[in-house]
């Protein structure tokens, strides 16, 4: 919540959240392969297709931060 106070919009769609909802919406109707649309303010459309133990996702994106992670040696 605290994003929506300083002005930083949230992302329109949760891949975290899909990693889940598609097995569990497989499960029930069928296909590994599915459309999802996340229906907020601003909203996504992302496909997810289950492979063995893993969700990969498509969708659109839009790179807004690009950094660099320097582990120390050992």
């Amino acid at each position: 919540m605290w994003s929506a106070i300083v002005g930083i919009d949230e992302d329109p769609v949760t891949g975290s959240a899909h990693c889940t909802l598609a097995p569990y919406w497989s499960a029930r109707l069928g296909p590994s392969s599915l459309r999802a649309r996340q229906i907020s303010a601003r909203g996504g459309d992302l496909w997810c297709e289950l492979r063995d133990d893993r969700v990969l996702l498509r969708g659109h994106a839009v790179l807004v931060l690009r950094g660099k992670l320097i582990l120390p040696d050992g």
